[in-house]
Formats: structure tokens, C-alpha cells, sequence
């Protein structure tokens, strides 16, 4: 996959360089990302482990941070490849949080443009509102992007706890394969 080129192309890549490299000497606890592949620094591969005292303690979760060639004007798509269950993640696992949608104002009145996507945004600022989505005991239910999972916790907690827990532990035995 060749790089995407845009007028700024050379800075973007230098930002993205930047923020690997930060991350890369100064882990951050809860994820670690690397590039998919080494020529292409526009697609990320993200482990984001289950948070401490939460449902998802245990867990590791493979994910997919994909930049557009605009960044940091717009920015990324954050996709869990592993199974999530989770009613702000939609069931192909993209992640539906503030931070990743565009800037500027929410045609649906669901969140104020301060809430959205600025380009002083980094990588670590958007991983830490994901580890934040799934350590919060009670997840945005005004606008689901998994309306099921959402059905679920209103009528049936129990149930969404457990489906949740079946997932962690089938990622937490899939990275010991």
C-alpha cells in the first residue's frame, strides 16, 4: 500500500513519526502500537489491554488506527479486529467516541465541537478516551453504535457482563496462542 500524498504529506508523516517514537520511548500503561507496516505509517496496529477493576480486566484487544492523509486536520478510524461488545463500538468494531469524529459541529446535537476531533490531538490522547470508554461503568446509551449491546444493558445486564467477560477471555487465550 503506497503512502497517501497530500501538500502537507511531509509534515504528517513527520508528526506520525513523532508520536510513535514518543510512545515508543515513553509506553503508556493500558496499550502499546507499532505500524503494520514499516513503510506505510498511515495504518497503526494498537493492543489495548482490558483496563484494571473493570469488565474488560484480562483482556487484549488487537485494534486498527487508520490515518487519513489530511491528519492531523481530520481524524483517525480506530477499528477493534478482535470481537468487542460494547455499546459505542459498532459490530465491525469501529470505535464511536467523540475524539475520532470530525471537527466542527454534530449535525445531531449529541456533543459539543470541543468534544470532537482537534488537531493538537495525538495518538496517546485517543487511546487513553478508549481506555476510557471501557473502564466507564456506564457507557453513552443516547446514541449507540451497537444498538443491541445498548438494548442489552438497559434490560439485561447480567447478560451484556457476561458476553463482555466471554470476549475477554477468548482475546486473553488468543494472544497465548
Amino acid at each position: 500500500m503506497s503512502k497517501p500524498s497530500t501538500p502537507n504529506s511531509a509534515s504528517n508523516t513527520l508528526l506520525l513519526r513523532r508520536q510513535l517514537q514518543e510512545l515508543t520511548k515513553h509506553p503508556v500503561e493500558g496499550f502499546s502500537a507499532g505500524l503494520v507496516d514499516d513503510d506505510n505509517l498511515y495504518e497503526w496496529e494498537i493492543l489495548v489491554i482490558g483496563p484494571p477493576d473493570t469488565m474488560y480486566e484480562g483482556g487484549f484487544f488487537k485494534a486498527r488506527l487508520t490515518f487519513p492523509p489530511e491528519f492531523p486536520l481530520l481524524p483517525p478510524k480506530m477499528r477493534f479486529i478482535t470481537p468487542m461488545w460494547h455499546p459505542n463500538i459498532y459490530p465491525d468494531g469501529l470505535v464511536c467516541v467523540s475524539i475520532l469524529h470530525a471537527p466542527g459541529d454534530d449535525q445531531y446535537g449529541y456533543e459539543d465541537a470541543g468534544e470532537r476531533w482537534m488537531p493538537v490531538h495525538t495518538v496517546e490522547s485517543i487511546l487513553l478516551s478508549v481506555i476510557s470508554l471501557l473502564s466507564s461503568d456506564k457507557p453513552n446509551l443516547d446514541s449507540p453504535a451497537n444498538i443491541d449491546a445498548a438494548k442489552e444493558v438497559r434490560t439485561d445486564f447480567p447478560t451484556y457482563k457476561k458476553k463482555v467477560r466471554r470476549l475477554v477471555r477468548q482475546s486473553a487465550e488468543a494472544a497465548f496462542e
